[in-house]
This record gives structure tokens, C-alpha cells and sequence, in this order.
């Protein structure tokens, strides 16, 4: 069943090259069964680490946060962020204590693969971009994107927020 959905979004797999080309650390984090776990990450760059090991507490726990961020070899918290549609992993972060982005088109809060969003009514998806978004930002993360091509800009925000001295 994985192996059908083992496809990466259209605009991850550039956006992940630009962050390793401006040296920023990335990791994907997962809660999956280790084989799900694989045919899913067969479609993103090889050199992006997984998760080290499912050999932590589920989340919201922030144990998978924090062995990925040793992994990484991270020598602070501040400026980590994680990009997410999923609740409990955007819990487990805030629980970390590191900066949250919410995904709210793409995720379990909208439940859909790319080509059944685009096929549903602009009224339809902008009441289900609107619940998810809502849902994300009670939950407390500091900010919210519809996809992975608007992350840019919400960086560029979460420096300027931290330049400020906001805190996660």
C-alpha cells in the first residue's frame, strides 16, 4: 500500500536541494512501520536522513525530535524548525521546544492526495484550507503554510520574528 503512495510533492525535492545547498540540515520523520517507512522515503533524495530508530516514545513526545537533531549533529535549538501536516508530529516539536510550521492542505487534516484537492471546488477547499488552518494554529504552531513552495517566505518571517528575539 506505501509503495503505491511513495511519491514525493512536487516541490519538495528542489525545495530539499536549496536547503542542502545553503547548508541547512533537514531530516524526515516518520511513525511508520520501518518498511512503510522505506518504500516512502525511496522517493526523496538518498542523502536526506530518516528517522534514527522508532526506539523512542510516540509522539507528542519530543524523543524522535530530539535523536534526529543529534543525528544531525545540531548544536542549538534555536532556529530548528519542523514542517508538518501532522498534529502530533507539530505537537512532539512544540514539545521540543523548536519553531512549528503547519502544512494545512497537505496532511491527515485534509486527508487528500494533490490531484483529489485540485479536483474539489474552490468552496470546498477553502473550507477544508480554512478547519485545517485553524485547527494548526489552536494547536499553537507559530505559523501556518498551505503547501511546501510557500516554505521560503515563511522562513525569511521566522528569522525576522527571531531577529526580534520571539522565542519558540
Amino acid at each position: 500500500m506505501a509503495q503505491a503512495h511513495a511519491e514525493a510533492v512536487g516541490s519538495a525535492v528542489p525545495l530539499l536541494e536549496r536547503l542542502q545547498n545553503q547548508g541547512v540540515p533537514c531530516a524526515w520523520l516518520d511513525e511508520l512501520p520501518r518498511d512503510a517507512s522505506t518504500y516512502l522515503a525511496s522517493a526523496l533524495p538518498s542523502w536526506l536522513p530518516g528517522t534514527p530508530d522508532h526506539n523512542h516514545r510516540p509522539w507528542p513526545a519530543p524523543d524522535a525530535i530530539w535523536l534526529s537533531l543529534m543525528a544531525l549533529k545540531v548544536n542549538q535549538l534555536e532556529g530548528c524548525v519542523l514542517v508538518s501536516g501532522e498534529p502530533r508530529l507539530l505537537q512532539a516539536a512544540l514539545n521540543a521546544g523548536i519553531w512549528t510550521i503547519g502544512l494545512a492542505i497537505s496532511g491527515p487534516l485534509c486527508a487528500l492526495a494533490l490531484a483529489d484537492w485540485q479536483s474539489l471546488p474552490m468552496g470546498e477547499r477553502d473550507r477544508l484550507r480554512s478547519q485545517a488552518t485553524l485547527h494548526l494554529y489552536r494547536l499553537g504552531v507559530h505559523s501556518v503554510i498551505d503547501q511546501l513552495s510557500d516554505l521560503p517566505a515563511c522562513l525569511a518571517d521566522l528569522s525576522q520574528r527571531r531577529q526580534k528575539g520571539e522565542k519558540p
